[in-house]
């Protein structure tokens, strides 16, 4: 009977469905332990955010915290530059608030705002395919909940750490209040810029009235500030501001809050309020002050504090005055001047700060033109050419580019000096391929070039893209004699007690290039100023630069040093068009000038070193005083390599050899005991053949047979 049974199950297992495949028993492992490990997460994130629900501030606690904190700028001579510190409004309760205001914030902000529990997943898997689709670092999707709660409780570090927090945060946020308590307290938090938070600040600050008589174009001016508020503030730039607006109203559209005849703003009816206490030196905070995140990492209290800077506010006006009077009309300009340490001495982005606060010295990227060709000559004097080797002006093709001179003309024999003073392009050219294009990107990496540096034969002539404070500090390097600089605008930063939170340190300097490079550099920028193309950049005592200009007179540019101080300026257009008589030699230059008469007016005068002491491997030795007269064209060796005795109207002058005790070994040899005093003398040494004769010294001199007459060579030059 047990037989029948066991029988009977082996027949209906054969009838059953088959043994489940080894990958299915996987997939069904790794489905079950995947759940369960979400399950365990889904369990600690719902526990994180009761914990942090349970103990946040109430309502009325966060209503009365305040963000960001008091911050006094000094100058190097102790006087106060500016002070800035956050401007509260009015504090409005959510049925004060115009409902065009929220739903503008809404619409640009975080649109699925009423929907989510304080994070986004809808966001999220966006951003993640976009970032998996583009192969891009995957952008920010941050909701209203989750801002609220970094700037309540958190920093702007973007570290995993703290969007993790800040997820727990804002999920704790909304288990605890209400949608309409949330955008209350995000309305009157969030900061516009300036120093104004909430709406009701900015609304005053911009507009001159209280937010509840914000209008839908002002309402969605003020939303569209919230992404960056230097770019899209109205008083820097109110075409962005306008069209930053623009974007929100096609958003609140298209989300139904408005119709279609509301969805633009008019520019014209926007009616900002002056803008006062404004002036150059907000170029050089909106600089460094930013740098206070990395400077202090820890510093998460909102006491007051005072930075130290390195600005010159004699200086800093100077070098406003110098752009603005010089910038030719429709043109704007930047400068950037360096102490021989790195300090920045004055700081200027635009030609005025009220009406443009974006930082051309900082920010923006152009065409360097010519000036680039200090790096071009640099990899040249790095590889063994010197100021006084002769070059040729010709025309040249690298590559099917064939580059031109301004003055399209060619002059032919010229020396290196004469081609970088006049800044010859066929010259560049060439010394370009032959150093290698890619050699000469290194060196501008070498000098401080942040920029991408494409390497195709036409950028010896500046078509790659700078910042003025990069290519400023690429010239400071060469003004302390090839080592590296670093800018910094930052001293210290104490509290209000006098604690010390930071305290500059000089980093390490790296030597970029040998000494005589530097050496050969500087003496070529130096004839560009006294006889070339930067002559309107002379103050009355020595003085180092190089002018650049580009295609079509979109961009000059003039950067060089004196006494210490080196100075960068560059004019043009924001929106790259030519600017009629623009050239690194006529504007910028007088800016230099102008400024640096200032800038150096209580220094010493200095004398650059522009002596080039070359390295044993680019000095050919004086070994000719060995083995006959100085005076002699030619010296004589046999197919051996041996010197021999001179003939012809040599030996008739009676040249001999001197007597073999009386010669000095040949150079890096070893002089050799003789048997006897009729010994032949010793061969020159391998190195002296094959740098005179430019073969190996196992090779046969051309046209020279086995026991053939001695071959006659060339003194090479300098030899």
């Amino acid at each position: 009977m047990a037989q029948q049974k066991r029988g009977a199950r082996t027949a209906n297992q054969s009838k059953g469905k088959p043994p489940r495949k080894r990958w299915q028993v996987w997939l069904r492992r790794a489905l079950l332990w995947g759940g369960c490990a979400v399950a365990v997460a889904l369990l600690a994130l719902a526990t994180s955010v009761f914990f942090a629900a349970r103990s946040m501030p109430g309502f009325a606690s966060l209503m009365s915290s305040q963000q960001g904190q008091t911050i006094v700028v000094h100058a190097r001579d102790g006087s106060e530059i500016v002070s800035l510190g956050p401007s509260y409004g009015e504090w409005l309760d959510s049925d004060e608030i115009p409902q065009v205001m929220k739903d503008a914030m809404v619409a640009v902000e975080d649109r699925r705002f009423y929907y989510h529990p304080g994070v986004d997943p809808v966001g999220v898997m966006r951003a993640v395919f976009v970032a998996l689709r583009d192969g891009r670092r995957m952008r920010a999707t941050s909701t209203i909940t989750q801002q609220l709660a970094r700037n309540v409780f958190l920093n702007s570090n973007r570290t995993f750490d703290r969007k993790l927090r800040e997820a727990v945060l804002a999920m704790a946020l909304e288990a605890k209040f209400s949608k309409d308590q949330i955008l209350e307290l995000y309305l009157n938090k969030v900061y516009f810029g300036g120093g104004a938070y909430g709406i009701d600040s900015a609304s005053r600050r911009f507009f001159s009235h209280s937010a509840r008589e914000l209008s839908t174009a002002e309402a969605a001016i003020i939303a569209g500030m919230v992404k960056a508020p230097s770019r899209y503030s109205p008083t820097a730039d109110v075409d962005a501001a306008v069209g930053r607006a623009n974007v929100v109203l096609a958003l609140m559209r298209e989300q139904g809050k408005i119709s279609a005849s509301e969805a633009a703003v008019d520019p014209g009816t926007v009616k900002l309020q002056p803008e006062s206490g404004q002036n150059a030196f907000r170029y050089f905070t909106d600089y460094v002050l930013p740098q206070l995140d990395l400077l202090l990492p820890d510093n998460s209290s909102l006491q007051p504090i005072a930075v130290w800077t390195t600005l010159d506010p004699k200086l800093q006006n100077a070098a406003a005055e110098a752009v603005r009077k010089n910038a030719p009309a429709g043109a704007q300009g930047a400068l950037v001047s360096l102490d021989r340490d790195g300090a920045i001495l004055a700081l200027v982005g635009g030609t005025d700060y009220v009406k443009s606060n974006y930082n051309r010295a900082t920010e923006a990227v152009r065409q360097p033109g010519s000036a680039w060709k200090l790096f071009v000559y640099l990899t040249a004097l790095e590889a063994g050419y010197t100021p006084d080797d002769a070059v040729k002006d010709v025309p040249v093709t690298i590559g099917g580019w064939s580059p031109r001179n301004s003055n399209g003309r060619f002059v032919g024999d010229v020396d290196i000096r004469t081609a970088f003073a006049y800044s010859i392009n066929t010259v560049a050219a060439q010394l370009g391929n032959e150093v290698g294009f890619s050699n000469v990107a290194s060196m501008a990496r070498r000098f401080g070039i942040t920029t991408p540096i494409a390497t195709n034969p036409s950028m010896v002539l500046g078509t790659n893209e700078v910042r003025v404070i990069d290519l400023t500090r690429a010239f400071a390097s060469v003004s302390a004699g090839g080592r590296s600089i670093e800018p910094y605008g930052i001293t210290r930063v104490e509290t209000a007690s006098g604690e010390v939170l930071y305290q500059h340190q000089a980093p390490r300097a790296y030597q970029l290039v040998p000494d005589y490079v530097a050496a050969g550099i500087t003496d070529l920028l130096q004839t560009a100023v006294n006889t070339g193309t930067g002559r309107a950049a002379q103050i009355g005592r020595p003085v180092a630069g190089k002018t650049g200009t580009t295609s079509s007179n979109k961009d000059g540019w003039f950067v060089g040093f004196s006494s210490g101080v080196t100075t960068g300026v560059w004019m043009g257009r924001d929106d790259a068009k030519a600017v009629g008589g623009l050239q690194g030699g006529t504007a910028p230059a007088r800016a230099f000038s102008q400024y640096m008469r200032t800038a150096v007016r209580d220094r010493p005068i200095e004398e650059f070193d522009t002596d080039l002491k070359l390295p044993d491997w680019q000095v050919e030795p004086d070994d000719e005083w060995m083995y006959g007269d100085p005076a002699d064209e030619y010296y004589y060796v046999d197919e051996q390599g041996n010197l021999i005795q001179p003939s012809g109207s040599d030996a008739s002058r009676g040249a001999p050899l001197p007597p073999e005790g009386d010669r000095p070994p040949p150079p890096d040899s070893r002089p050799m005991p003789s048997p006897g005093g009729n010994a032949a003398p010793p061969a020159a040494s391998d190195e002296f053949l094959e740098r005179a004769t430019g073969r190996d010294i196992g090779e046969a001199p051309r046209g020279a047979s086995p026991g053939g007459p001695p071959v006659q060579i060339r003194r090479p030059a300098g030899m």
